[in-house]
């Protein structure tokens, strides 16, 4: 069912609509009514719709004006005018408007029928487009060579679980498991100004870098699809190669096919294309996961070539002496941790430090590393209490130094414990604190709400300045707290106001109604009215009337 909204200052026309139309029937369902656009505004705001029907001639904001803030707004929802009004000027602004139907009064129940169907088609006309299955394939197809290499990139840079890697790998139509990876960048030095300003037609001398590139990258495809050593992609003004050991075969075979191969590409490119570029090549790792870490292996190796020269080939292991395995904190884990700490249960933190603490309890590595690796983890862990402003003198003690006091323990799981137990009290003490900001932000909201409600231009657009704070962000929050939304607020602040004015003042409904925000008088009565359910002139003579009995009782 689509949501419609029907927005129009006489009752009997709303009434007549609602009444007279077999909504359901016709795939529509009515969500709300509005008496007058700058009404509807607000329920646009709140109310997820799909159509909107207004009349033209309305109080405070017209149906054009209407149509002209849903277009800015909520660009997506089908416009209808109703209009009594048939001249030229009307039908021309609402063409301008792009307002999907235009209906003049009177209208049969049957030619509105008709419109509600035009908007029904177009409505599934245009959700069909965007669901169509062979469009979405062609465009998918065609869009997959740059979603491979868009992936294989990510590889190199961040450290993806190994679900999300296959789950892609398996769209993308890829074949990169295997039981050993190696990352190697082949990287192109700048080029001699002087190079490039003669004349001739190499391609060196073009200075087109995204044509050297290309033409790098075919004889590095060429050269890896021959030896099938994996696969090769443009990335960062550089051609990186993915190593991959698809056979869990003979490990010192594979490397040399790996250097062979890598060899013939860089004696390639210098022979045919006359370019000068360094190849270097990162650490072995076994996991793809972690070729990222090869990756910036293969970085940190080209920089060696100021020492060793350039246009050669320079494997990491070569000038730091690199094992193929090394202890790391991963992201993942690192992600895990601070998740857990920030906005994590009791379970959540307890994975996430069981996951820190697996790999040291293998007591494979050298102590100089598992070091190392705990200094990372809390570093980690006092980043995470620095960003959510912790005072961790306030909660450990004065002089607390985690980063020595995790090496006094005499084994791991003693240490785990400690970790596990300061983490604990880390996470409450964030989540207790988060909590505490929650309140301040919507206590100043109503602190700030009170004291200028009587500004016209009061919004949440205004209100949210002030706090630093985005209007979505806020929204939810200052609803969460508050139990109703924050132009409800205002509504409901200024029309308190009012009351208490012609309570306790002579001022005029138009005075009072400048006193509390709203500069169109009769919007106010409008207001009012929908608030109290009298007018003010009315709510007036009521509290005279009841303050005139008490003092005759008396």
């Amino acid at each position: 069912m689509y949501r419609v909204l029907l927005v129009d200052d006489e009752i009997d026309v709303r009434e007549g609509l609602v009444q007279e139309i077999d909504w359901e029937a016709n795939g529509f369902t009515i969500v709300g009514t509005a008496e007058n656009g700058k009404e509807a505004m607000e329920m646009a705001d709140r109310l997820a719709l799909d159509v909107v029907i207004t009349d033209i001639s309305m109080p405070f904001t017209n149906g054009l004006q209407l149509a002209e803030w849903l277009r800015a707004h909520h660009p997506l929802i089908k416009i209808v005018i109703l209009t009594g009004y048939d001249e030229f000027d009307y039908a021309r602004q609402a063409i301008r408007l792009s307002v999907d139907e235009y209906l003049l009064k009177p209208f049969s129940s049957e030619s509105f029928r008709e419109v509600l169907l035009k908007i029904r088609d177009r409505i599934e006309t245009e959700v069909a487009e965007r669901e169509d299955i062979r469009q979405l394939q062609e465009h998918y197809r065609t869009s997959l060579p740059v979603l491979r290499e868009t992936f294989l990139a990510t590889l190199l840079t961040r450290k993806l679980p190994r679900s999300k890697i296959e789950e892609r790998m398996n769209h993308y139509g890829l074949q990169l498991l295997g039981s050993r990876y190696a990352a190697a960048v082949i990287a192109l030095h700048p080029l001699d100004d002087k190079a490039t300003e003669q004349s001739g037609h190499s391609l060196r001398q073009s200075g087109d870098l995204d044509l050297m590139l290309h033409a790098m990258l075919n004889i590095a495809r060429e050269l890896v699809d021959l030896n099938g050593i994996g696969t090769a992609f443009i990335h960062q003004d550089s051609i990186a190669v993915l190593a991959i050991d698809a056979h869990a075969g003979d490990k010192e075979g594979w490397l040399v096919n790996v250097q062979e191969t890598l060899g013939n590409i860089l004696k390639s490119i210098v022979h045919f294309l006359k370019l000068p570029v360094t190849i270097g090549v990162g650490s072995v790792v076994t996991d793809i996961a972690d070729v990222k870490y090869s990756y910036g292996d293969a970085l940190l190796a080209l920089d060696y070539r100021l020492v060793l020269g350039s246009e050669r080939v320079i494997y990491i292991h070569d000038v730091e002496g690199r094992g193929y395995e090394k202890l790391r904190f991963d992201e993942l884990k690192e992600q895990a941790l601070i998740r857990s700490l920030k906005l994590g249960t009791a379970e959540e933190l307890e994975e996430a430090v069981e996951a820190v603490f697996s790999e040291l309890l293998e007591s494979k590595y050298a102590y100089s590393d598992m070091q190392v690796y705990l200094l990372e983890v809390v570093t980690a862990v006092l980043r995470t209490a620095k960003d959510a402003d912790v005072d961790l003198d306030g909660l450990f003690g004065a002089g607390f130094q985690m980063h020595a006091e995790i090496f006094k323990f005499s084994g791991l799981p003693e240490a785990k414990r400690w970790f596990h137990d300061l983490c604990q009290r880390l996470m409450k003490h964030i989540a207790s604190k988060r909590q505490h900001t929650y309140k301040d932000i919507v206590e100043k909201a109503i602190q700030y709400t009170k004291e200028h409600y009587v500004d016209p231009d009061m919004s949440i657009q205004v209100l949210c300045a002030y706090l630093h704070i985005s209007t979505g962000y806020f929204s939810g929050l200052f609803k969460k707290e508050v139990k109703m939304t924050f132009v409800q607020y205002l509504m409901h602040t200024r029309m308190e106001a009012a009351k208490e004015m012609l309570r306790t003042t002579e001022l005029k409904a138009f005075e009072v109604s400048e006193r509390v925000g709203i500069s169109d008088a009769n919007y106010f009565s409008f207001c009012f009215k929908k608030q109290v359910g009298i007018s003010p002139k009315e709510y007036r003579s009521r509290i005279l009337a009841s303050a005139a009995e008490g003092e005759q009782q008396t």
